[in-house]
Parts: C-alpha cells; structure tokens; sequence
C-alpha cells in the first residue's frame, strides 16, 4: 500500500513537471483545469479525442480559449524530457503543492498559482514559519539606493526574517548580498531556469544562496530563458510569497513597480523608500507613496510595523500569544510604530468589526495595545 502510495505521487509530481513546460507562467485555463481534475488526469484529458470540450467544462471557458489554450500547450509536447532531463544534470529539485515545503502564500495566486517549483538549495526556507519580506528596486541603483537596502536586508536577516527577490543587479543583488554577509536566509525568485543563472555576472552570488541555507528558485522549467513576459509573471511570485514587499529605489517605469501591483492585489503590505524630490532613481518609490498609499520606509523597524512585527515581540510576549485564536489574530494586524483605524485592523485580521472591537478592548485592559487619535497600535512590552 505504501509503495502504491508513493507511486502515485510520483506521477503527480512527474505530471505536474510536464505541466510547467506545456505552459507559460500564470496559464489560468491549465490552472483551472488541474484544479478540477488534479494534475495526471488533466493530460488524459490532453491527449483524449474529446480535448476541447472537456477542457471548456472543467476550466469553465468559451470554446475559443479551450481550442487556442490546446494549441499552445500541444506544441509544447516535446519541451517536458528536455526539462526533466536538464533538471538531473543540474541536481535540480522540484516542489509541488502537496510537498510541506511549498510556500503557503502562493495559494492565493489561485489558477494562476504554479503547477510546480524548480529549486536549488533549501525548499525547506520557503516554509519555515519565519516572516519572508521582499526587498526589491532598481537594477540602476545609486549609491543611496544600495546603501539603504543594505541596511535593511542586514538588520532584518540578522533578527530572523528570510529576505525575498529576484537575484538581479542593483537593488536585488545588494538585499541578497546583506543578507548572506549576516549568516541570514535568502530567496532568489528567477525569470528562467534554475539552471540558467541570469544575470550571467550573478551566478557566484546565487550559487552562495543555495548553497548557505537559502534557495533559488523558479516557476519556468530548466532550459527556459528569461524573457520580459516571465519576468513580471515572476513579480507575482515575490509578492505572494512575502509577508510584506518594500520597493527601495525604482524608477517610474521600473519592473518594481509591477512587484509592487501584485502585492497590493493581493492585500500584502506594501512600503517604499522615499529618495531625493530630484533623483529620477526614486521616481517609482514616490509615485508608490502617492498612488498606492505605500507606507513610508525609513528603517528596519517601519518594516517589521509593516507585518504588525510578527516574529519581532520579545520572549515574553510571544509565550503568552504562541496561539492562533483571535487574540493572536488582532495583534498580528496592529503595527507598534503606527496606529491603525478600526477598518485597516478588521481588513488585516479578516474578523468582523463588532468581533475585533471586542478583542482590542480586552487588549487594552491587558495593556498589550492601546487606542491614540488615529486609530490602535500594539504595546511593546
């Protein structure tokens, strides 16, 4: 029975592999339809002569985009042995969805979530149950910009958050960089295959995140080059993985700002680093602040108010609150640097109004957060 068992995971996960080269990244229509068949019989369903209108029923789409999704995933048919054979030279990993290690934050990518995850490295730094932050910005960056996620990635690896984000120059680089030089953990989320370092003058740089406790990892199957499309369907992976994204320095056109979009799409906390009024390079931050309602990034500390410094209360505080009820919940929502009205509390707990008053009301009497002109926030003891 366990041998039978092991089997069919194996199938799955070799099903789910051959997916990830049918598709692009963010393929809804493969997503829906692997979600309401599961991943082996979606390419029965594939190779079955009745392809399209099984397809138009299970991912429930019109005809036309079950014919053209079948197109394009049918002319990849050869792409899969290329894939699981470049992975075994490269000692690649793959991670699905039903591992423990995948990272939970994806779910709420839905269909468009990936069907798999190539990895090199620590699959287990995905899901450690450490706040993951993403620090991301310019490739351009100035001095300014690199000083400051510097300082960032370093104080905040070294009080045990993962740092998260794309393995390129500048801003990503440096946030990697900070984070390895501390002995913390670091994430770098790639546009290609794991097995194609890219930036080429970055592989010494991913090579030390895998193989120091960190992970590099990516959606695309081995063989693939990045491409622009990949790139920003790559932004949404950042994001969803994070507990909160902080964009450093970025012009007004910059890719950040596309990491950005899809974290606040996805309700996670978003900040930025405001830069010179004159420096170009900060454009993008300062269009965040304004457009986005991004929370001003100044310090270590604004970001960890960024998540309600979960992971950051001293011993005493977490022995009293290691629970997941709703007390934990509340506080989890409140920052300690700012207050936050009624409203961005019950948007962040995910509790109703009238049950979320009640809770901070008993906080206050534990004196554990308290209520100013603007709203409540968490008391450090």
């Amino acid at each position: 029975m366990r041998d039978e068992t092991a089997a069919h995971e194996r199938a799955d996960v070799d099903a789910r592999m051959i997916w990830s080269a049918l598709t692009e990244p963010g393929d809804a229509v493969a997503g829906a339809l692997i979600a309401s068949t599961g991943p082996r019989r979606a390419l029965e369903v594939l190779g079955s002569s009745d392809a399209a209108p099984q397809v138009r029923a299970h991912a429930d789409v019109d005809s036309q985009t079950a014919a053209a999704s079948l197109e394009r995933w049918l002319a990849r048919q050869g792409d899969a042995a290329a894939a699981s054979g470049a992975a075994r030279r490269a000692q690649v990993r793959v991670l699905t969805p039903e591992q423990d290690s995948w990272p939970e934050g994806l779910r709420d990518l839905g269909p468009h979530s990936p069907h798999c995850l190539w990895l090199r490295g620590d699959s287990r730094v995905l899901r450690s149950g450490r706040v993951s932050v993403a620090l991301v910005g310019a490739r351009a960056a100035t001095a300014y910009g690199q000083d400051v996620v510097s300082q960032l990635a370093a104080e905040l690896a070294a009080d045990g958050a993962i740092i998260v984000s794309g393995g390129a120059y500048g801003i990503d680089g440096m946030a990697h960089r900070a984070a390895l030089a501390v002995g913390g953990a670091t994430v770098a989320w790639l546009a290609g295959g794991v097995d194609r370092p890219y930036p080429a003058g970055n592989r010494q740089l991913l090579e030390s995140i895998a193989q120091r406790g960190g992970a590099v990892v990516a959606e695309a199957p081995c063989g693939s080059a990045p491409t622009k499309w990949r790139f920003l369907a790559r932004n949404r992976l950042i994001a969803a993985s994070s507990a909160a994204t902080v964009v450093v320095e970025a012009g007004w056109r910059s890719g950040s700002i596309n990491t950005a979009g899809h974290a606040a799409a996805l309700g996670r906390p978003l900040g930025a680093v405001p830069g010179p009024v004159t420096s170009a390079a900060s454009a993008g931050c300062h269009r965040l602040l304004r457009e986005y309602a991004a929370e001003c990034v100044t310090s270590a500390s604004d970001v960890r108010g960024l998540w309600g410094d979960v992971g950051h209360r001293d011993e005493e505080t977490s022995s009293s609150e290691g629970r997941t009820d709703d007390t934990t919940r509340v506080l989890d929502a409140l920052s300690s640097r700012v207050e936050r009205d009624i409203g961005e509390v019950v948007r962040r707990c995910g509790m109703s109004a009238d049950q979320c008053a009640a809770v901070l009301g008993l906080l206050a009497l534990e004196g554990r957060a308290e209520r100013g002109t603007q709203g409540w926030r968490a008391v450090r003891r």
